[in-house]
């Protein structure tokens, strides 16, 4: 499971990141008439959120059989500013001491 959440930490940061920058693109789109970055970095982030998708669905529905409502609010938080960093904490948290009981 360990490394199942380290996999899944690199992408939620990777996301995250990759989402803040889009959404710079998007003010840079709207504000100054210049779609080039929102060209280039949104196809990424597209691709880098479905493989984080299989990463969260990875590790909380087959390793750590997380809740249907918390697994999903994991899965949706690749599209929201700000919350894949917030959830990472507490996912890594929640997995670390499922790990620790079950030692």
């Amino acid at each position: 499971m360990e490394s199942a959440l380290n996999f899944y930490r690199v992408l939620a940061y990777i996301v995250g990141v990759m989402l803040l920058v889009l959404c710079a693109g998007m003010v840079v789109k709207y504000g100054f008439d210049n779609s080039t970055m929102v060209a280039v970095v949104g196809p990424i982030h597209g691709f880098l959120y479905m493989v984080y998708l299989v990463a969260a669905i990875n590790l909380g529905l087959i390793k750590a059989r997380w809740p249907i409502g918390y697994l999903l609010l994991v899965l949706v938080a690749g599209t929201i500013p700000f919350l894949s960093f917030v959830l990472e904490r507490n996912v890594t948290d929640r997995v670390r001491r499922r790990i620790a009981t079950a030692s």
